[in-house]
């Protein structure tokens, strides 16, 4: 008697069950919508649709304030627009948090004022030590989209959504590189945008890619920390 075949053949027919039952649950939430056609399924699979009207503005950018080397972090400005607070993240370059964007929250609880705030980054980037911009020749942008998904709008047919890669690498193959993953829509593409040297062996990188689903798509910036 062969347990092992057994066992085996009783989980994929609990797998099935679980599969009908989700399908089920989610035919009987989108009852009342009506069925795609087949000219909206094609859409999908090969163009980009339009979500809402163009908004005003060049999406959302990033650039490198400067660095605090005692902190261990790079300080990060994201411009989201005329008359937006921006949004100021720590880079950090050591310890457990190695390479991650984290906002600075205290800053937008106590205050939601843009003049305020921009005066808070003014008087930080003072005591920051500038970081030089370099060259992207020397580093090359590759992307891989780890999951594909549908965004469903409240019009029309869902658009793409994809889990995208991105990995920053030295052409000559030895030097600093870095990676990261981002929410993209629309398209799965990305552009190596500027690169800032940090120390020796460090450097950050800003990537743009299609991050906001507006109109037919807004670029949205992220850093990168390349590290050897």
């Amino acid at each position: 008697m062969n347990r092992d075949a057994k066992t085996q053949t009783a989980l994929i027919a609990l797998a099935r069950t679980r599969r009908m039952q989700r399908a089920l649950a989610h035919a009987y939430l989108h009852r009342d919508q009506p069925i795609p056609t087949l000219r909206h399924s094609l859409g999908f699979m090969t163009s980009t649709a339009t979500t809402t009207d163009e908004l005003v503005g060049g999406g959302h950018t990033m650039s490198l304030l400067g660095i605090a080397r005692a902190e261990g972090v790079a300080y990060v400005v994201e411009e989201l627009g005329t008359g937006e607070a921006p949004i100021c993240y720590r880079l950090w370059l050591r310890g457990p948090r190695h390479g991650h964007l984290v906002p600075i929250h205290a800053w937008y609880e106590q205050c939601e004022d843009p003049a305020e705030i921009r005066a808070r980054i003014a008087s930080i980037a003072a005591t920051l030590e500038p970081a030089p911009r370099v060259t992207t020749e020397a580093w090359m942008l590759s992307t891989r989209i780890v999951q594909r998904r549908a965004l469903r709008v409240p019009v029309g047919a869902p658009i793409r959504k994809f889990a995208l890669q991105l990995r920053v690498e030295p052409v000559s193959g030895h030097g600093a590189s870095g990676h990261t993953t981002v929410t993209a829509f629309l398209r799965p593409g990305a552009t190596l945008a500027e690169v800032w040297a940090i120390d020796a062996g460090i450097a950050a990188a800003r990537v743009t890619y299609t991050g906001i689903p507006n109109g037919l798509g807004l670029p949205k910036d992220t850093i990168v920390l390349l590290t050897e």
